[in-house]
């Protein structure tokens, strides 16, 4: 018997209690699972009958893994809409302080009994960790999540306005940038409840915040940087605003990524680190970055996964363009900070704010892990300017639009099978389906540019 079967067997044994809150009981147990846009899906159960529900787990139509965001099920009605068990896993299960009577744990996914297996997002990670394993390293993660606080407002584009709308409040913290404290007391929270977060602050964009999470194991990071956003929007919505992780919500302000930092354990030291090697690096971090860059345009589709990422990679906007890396340097595609000794680690830089945290960790583990493998040397490192920089030195441009990174993820059969073939089809239809809407979707940009004129 497997470690991981004995635990669920002693999981199974024991019987369950809801985790305290102080003063107030715990009736509901919320199970959430990430889609495969990164929205957080799942039930809400009254704890009488969550006894039940750890046993049998919860049921759902599959095809909700393949409904894009106007609610179309582009995928599954070929298969007749099997159902799909989310299973808690109940060492995730933490009480929600700003839902007094709320505690919240995350799901496994499993197909029903001789059904297909599920497209799962928090399982490719689980994989991708584990194919590091097997080559002797051990992933550490730490995403890095931008977003923006508004409220409703007919009256302004898109019926959003931001709540702080003043220029260079960049590191600004307090009431001037977070009126009420809303930031601030989530951030308490999610640090109380064990997710990770140690810091926030008022980004570089009007009423863009960033919410910083401590590194951790390649699925414990995951975990966080999806719970964080699940957070951010519910608590938003409690105050009557909105979040968004929209990559760029607005046309005078530049956009949010997520950037996610990365490194490698082995022996229970860095294997990044290197004094006394060039630029005290390893021979690892560069396999690593030369893996990354080797698969970076199919990894645009993870990374990017949505026509409104590509507004924000251009020039001089602090997000990179081309496939290339350099140190301390934020015009690359991939950042090696300057710390060294246990914080050495490359940043991947290109990730949008929409990004699933899942299928981004994922791809990049994956795309690492082929680096290692091969022993694939990275180019030159960009110093300067990359965005101006003459074209041999600045590398590869990355893919301009989410059909380019749809056609470059198909056409990656390392990075489709390590991805796996349930996620990458599912994943890929979906997304062109998105873009089909958009292409015959008339803009309010061909309306104001056109009508008149034409």
């Amino acid at each position: 018997m497997t470690q991981e079967r004995v635990m669920q067997t002693e999981q199974r044994a024991a019987p369950f209690a809801a985790p305290s809150t102080g003063e107030t009981p715990i009736t509901t147990i919320r199970v959430l699972y990430s889609d495969l846009h990164g929205v957080a899906r799942g039930k809400d159960v009254p704890v009488s009958e969550f006894e039940r529900v750890r046993e049998s787990g919860l049921g759902f139509c599959a095809a909700v893994m393949g409904t894009d965001l106007r609610h179309t099920p582009v995928v599954g009605g070929e298969e007749g809409y099997p159902d799909l068990i989310a299973k808690p896993d109940l060492a995730t299960l933490v009480p929600l302080p700003w839902e007094p009577g709320v505690a919240c744990c995350l799901a496994n996914l499993e197909p029903v009994h001789g059904g297909p297996p599920p497209a799962d997002p928090r399982g490719a990670v689980r994989r991708a960790a584990a194919a590091l394993e097997q080559l002797g390293y051990g992933a550490v993660v730490a995403p890095e999540l931008e977003f923006f606080l508004c409220a409703r407002d007919d009256s302004a584009p898109g019926g959003l306005r931001r709540i702080v709308d003043r220029l260079s409040m960049v590191y600004t913290v307090g009431p001037q940038v977070d009126p009420g404290g809303v930031v601030r007391r989530l951030t308490e929270d999610l640090a109380q409840i064990g997710l990770g977060a140690f810091a926030f602050n008022h980004e570089f964009m009007n009423s863009q915040y960033e919410i910083n999470q401590h590194h951790a194991d390649a699925l414990t990071a995951a975990d966080n940087a999806f719970r964080l956003k699940s957070a951010v929007k519910d608590v938003a919505a409690l105050h009557g605003l909105v979040a968004t992780f929209m990559g760029r919500p607005f046309n005078d302000q530049g956009g949010s990524g997520t950037h996610v930092h990365l490194s490698l354990e082995r022996d229970g030291a860095n294997a990044f680190d290197a004094p006394g090697a060039p630029d005290e690096v390893s021979d690892e971090l560069r396999w690593f970055t030369a893996g990354v860059l080797a698969h970076a345009p199919a990894l645009m589709a993870f990374l990017n996964p949505t026509i409104n990422a590509y507004r924000r990679l251009v020039p001089d906007s602090l997000a990179p363009t081309h496939a290339n890396w350099g140190h301390d340097n934020r015009s690359t595609f991939v950042r090696i900070p300057a710390e060294r000794g246990a914080a050495t680690r490359v940043e991947v830089r290109v990730g949008d704010g929409a990004a699933n945290p899942y299928l981004a960790v994922a791809a990049l583990l994956f795309a690492g892990a082929h680096g290692l493998r091969e022993r694939i040397e990275p180019p030159a490192a960009v110093a300067g300017d990359a965005y101006h920089a003459a074209e041999e030195i600045a590398g590869a441009p990355l893919p301009r639009t989410l059909e380019e990174s749809l056609d470059a993820l198909e056409a990656d059969a390392v990075l489709r099978e390590a991805v796996g073939e349930q996620i990458v089809t599912t994943f890929l239809a979906m997304k062109r389906f998105e873009v089909e809407r958009h292409r015959s979707h008339v803009s309010e940009w061909e309306l104001e540019e056109y009508a008149h004129h034409v």
